[in-house]
C-alpha cells in the first residue's frame, strides 16, 4: 500500500470512528500501523475492560476471536467489530464446551481454571478465569481443590511450578509461542551473553526455565522499561516489538526466534477497519445465557487479583 493510499484509510477510520462514538482497540500482537491508530494497545482482557469502561457505543477490537468474545461479554449494550470474522486462535481451539463437559464429568467436584485465551462457551463452563499474569494467584485461591487447566498446559505448567500445586492440564498449545525451543535461546545467549532473555509463560517449560523473567505480554513489557540493562531476548510474538521500540528508544530488542509471528494477529489491515467502522460489520455477539455464564467465571477472577 503506498503512502497516499494508507494516510486516506487513516483519516477516513478518524471520521468514521467520530461518526460512530467507536473506540478502537489494538492488541500488542497487532501490525504496527494498526497498533498506532489504536485508542488503546494492550493485553487482551484489559483492552476488553477499557473498552467496558467508556461510553463508546461501538467497540473495533483489532484482534482475535476469542478477545472480541471477551469484549461481548462485558460489552453487551455494545456493538463489537472485530475487522477481520476469520482471525482465529489456533489454542482456543483446541478445547470446545463439549469436551470440557465430557472431562468434567470424569472427575466431579473439580474445578475448572480457564484461560482467557478460550471461547465464551468454554468460559460458560469454567468456575473460574485468568489470564497469564494472574493465574498464579487464581490457583492459590482454589486452596486444596482439584483443578483442571484449560487450554494452555505450558502456561497450567508454569503455574503449577510457581504454586507448587498438583493440577491437571488440557493437551492445549499456542503454536506461535510453542515453537520457541531451549536450543534457540541458548544460542542467542551466546551469540550476546549480556541481553535478558524476556519471555511468555506460553512457551514450553524448557524455555522459561532459561529466562531471566517470564511475564505476560504487558509484564515483558513493564519490566523492559525498568530494567537499567540495553539488550534483549524477547520470546513472544514479534508484535511486541513496536510497542517496546517506542517506549525504549534507547534500548535493543531482537527476537528469541525468528519463527515467532501468529498469522491470526496479522490479518487485520487498515482497510479492513475502516470496512468494519463502516459497514458496523462483522458483528460479534455471544447468546446471552452463555454470556450470563462466562462473565461469572471474569468476575470470580476480578474478586480473586484485585
Amino acid at each position: 500500500m503506498d503512502n497516499d493510499h494508507q494516510h486516506q484509510l487513516i483519516a477516513e477510520i478518524k471520521d468514521l470512528r467520530k461518526e460512530k462514538n467507536a473506540i478502537i482497540l489494538a492488541h500488542y500482537y497487532q501490525p504496527g500501523e494498526i497498533q498506532d491508530i489504536a485508542d488503546f494497545v494492550g493485553d487482551s482482557l484489559q483492552l476488553a475492560q477499557k473498552a467496558a469502561a467508556t461510553d463508546a457505543d461501538v467497540i473495533v477490537f483489532c484482534g482475535v476471536h476469542f478477545m472480541a468474545e471477551s469484549a461481548a461479554i462485558l460489552s453487551p449494550d455494545k456493538i463489537v467489530l472485530l475487522p477481520e470474522v476469520d482471525a482465529g486462535c489456533p489454542m482456543a481451539d483446541m478445547v470446545d464446551a463439549e469436551s470440557l463437559r465430557e472431562e468434567k464429568a470424569k472427575f466431579p467436584g473439580v474445578k475448572v481454571v480457564c484461560y482467557v485465551n478460550s471461547s465464551a462457551e468454554v468460559k460458560a463452563e469454567s468456575d473460574i478465569c485468568c489470564t497469564s499474569s494472574n493465574a498464579q494467584k487464581v490457583v492459590e485461591s482454589l486452596s486444596d481443590q482439584e483443578i483442571l487447566f484449560v487450554p494452555d498446559e505450558n502456561l497450567g505448567r508454569y503455574v503449577a511450578a510457581k504454586t507448587n500445586r498438583k493440577i491437571s492440564y488440557w493437551p492445549g498449545f499456542c503454536p506461535t509461542h510453542h515453537r520457541l525451543k531451549k536450543e534457540d535461546v541458548l544460542k542467542r545467549r551466546a551469540e550476546n551473553p549480556l541481553a535478558e532473555v524476556l519471555v511468555h509463560p506460553e512457551c514450553r517449560e524448557e524455555v522459561w526455565q532459561e529466562a531471566d523473567y517470564v511475564g505476560s505480554t504487558a509484564g515483558i513489557i513493564k519490566y523492559a522499561e525498568s530494567s537499567p540493562n540495553k539488550e534483549f531476548f524477547i520470546g513472544t510474538e514479534c508484535g511486541i516489538l513496536h510497542e517496546l521500540q517506542k517506549r525504549c528508544p534507547d534500548k535493543n530488542f531482537y527476537m528469541a526466534s525468528d519463527d515467532m509471528q501468529c498469522p491470526n494477529m496479522k490479518k487485520t489491515s487498515l482497510l479492513k477497519v475502516r470496512n468494519a467502522l463502516r459497514d458496523l460489520s462483522p458483528q460479534i455477539k455471544v447468546p446471552e445465557d452463555i454470556r450470563q455464564k462466562a462473565i461469572g467465571a471474569l468476575e470470580r477472577m476480578l474478586m480473586v487479583s484485585k
